[in-house]
């Protein structure tokens, strides 16, 4: 009688997990936010796994405190990441390099916002890169039509930017924090893959375009910055930067000098505006009201629902069928990369991490390498299928055909190349 009690709760866990990632992927037609849904299906899946769980309720809560442990680390990591940059950007310190995009020529103008994105996003993460992007782009160019491409090809670099640090993106911040990779060796063995992704759409839309803006009637050195903007701008950078060598210096986890980084702007920022009233906008407590509570929350629930699967050992079992049916890890790999295209990359990773134990894939192997550059490139072939993707959706009104339609084709080939790449060279 247990086991059909256990095998029911099995199943009953797993369709809870589909319909609610269903409505998840659905979010724009069911009108639910993904973040209520999220967080739903994370409690239930674990209240069904309580329930059907033959062990003691003190072994159920163990499991579930652990998993609780190592999700904190990357959400509080991504609170002081999200919480530097909107300092950054209340200080309008991103706009003190906005004139050097300035130029009339429009391929000149595709290859510095691209390579611009490719390496902020390293820095930064692909969706803040993206937004920040998006709105220097309507500085710049001011027709919508014109800024079509440009805008695509920023989701597109600031992916693959994003895929060959450990800070880029919320998937490769994931398997660095779980101890999938490091940071020397990510950096040293997807950058050129990542960059090569990039190269092949680039070049290609390059010859596609021909003339000139019209001359822009906007000075944006003109703009005014906020007191500090400079300092706040390039401390932050430095601090960014930071992060992964107090990690290699201390052997403490990232989100502790990510915590610490946010510490010291804090205390700068204090201590630059606290004798001025008017300057409560640039101070951290109110920074924090604008942090998107919503995606940091969304990102507890997905990472906790599948966390309730791997710990009934369906993931277990999913990774034995690839291993069986597929067997190569770069087949395993792509095929990950062109599913998070279609559905978001963080859980795929999640699940990923819990189908292979550090003990049969140790630290640094190629599928951990492989499945760090497929889920951030390959997001880049649907619009919909990465954070940055879903951002310029809402910000540019870029529909999902019209991407499919004039992108997606030679972002997949780039994507292919940047594997192939990868594969012979390492």
């Amino acid at each position: 009688m247990t086991d059909e009690i256990f095998t029911l709760s099995h199943d009953i866990l797993i369709a809870i997990f589909a319909i609610g990632y269903a409505a998840i992927i659905l979010e724009f037609l069911i009108r639910v936010n993904k973040t209520a849904v999220a967080l739903f299906m994370a409690v239930a899946c674990w209240l069904i796994y309580f329930v059907g769980d033959p062990q003691p309720l003190t072994t159920s809560l163990a499991f579930l405190n652990t998993h609780l442990s190592d999700v904190s680390q990357i959400l509080f990591f991504l609170l002081g990441a999200m919480t530097m940059v909107e300092l950054i950007d209340s200080h309008k310190g991103f706009n003190t390099f906005i004139h050097y995009l300035h130029t009339r020529s429009k391929r000149k103008m595709l290859w510095i916002t691209c390579l611009l994105a490719f390496f902020l996003s390293a820095v930064l993460d692909n969706l803040t890169t993206t937004i920040l992007m998006i709105s220097i782009l309507r500085k710049l160019i001011p027709h919508k039509k014109e800024r079509f491409l440009y805008s695509c090809m920023v989701i597109v670099a600031a992916n693959a930017g994003g895929a060959w640090t450990p800070i880029g993106d919320v998937t490769t911040t994931m398997l660095w924090i779980g101890g999938q990779i490091t940071s020397l060796t990510v950096i040293r063995e997807l950058f050129l893959p990542s960059l090569v992704s990039m190269l092949f759409p680039l070049v290609l839309y390059t010859f596609t375009l021909k003339g000139n803006f019209p001359k822009s009637e906007i000075d944006f050195r003109d703009e005014p910055l906020e007191p500090g903007a400079h300092l706040v701008f390039y401390l932050g950078i430095v601090l960014f930067l930071f992060v992964p060598v107090f990690k290699a210096l201390t052997g403490m986890p990232p989100f502790m000098g990510m915590l610490i980084s946010l510490a010291i702007m804090w205390l700068v920022t204090d201590i630059m505006h606290h004798r001025h009233e008017q300057r409560h906008h640039l101070r951290v407590p109110y920074i924090l009201t604008k942090i998107d509570v919503s995606s940091i929350l969304f990102f507890l629930g997905i990472l906790l629902g599948v966390n309730a699967l791997e710990s009934t050992g369906i993931l277990d079992g999913a990774a034995q069928w690839l291993n069986k049916n597929m067997g190569n890890e770069a087949i395993i790999a792509s095929v990950i990369g062109v599913v998070s295209a279609i559905i978001d990359n963080v859980p795929l990773v999640a699940a990923t991490m819990g189908m292979y134990d550090l003990q049969s894939t140790p630290t640094d192997s190629p599928l951990w390498l492989m499945i760090a550059y497929a889920a951030g490139t390959g997001g880049s072939i649907l619009v919909m299928g990465s954070s940055a993707g879903v951002a310029l959706m809402g910000l540019e009104k870029v529909d999902f055909f019209s991407y499919l339609k004039k992108i997606s084709i030679p972002v997949f080939i780039g994507y292919v190349l940047g594997m192939l790449f990868y594969v012979f060279l390492f």
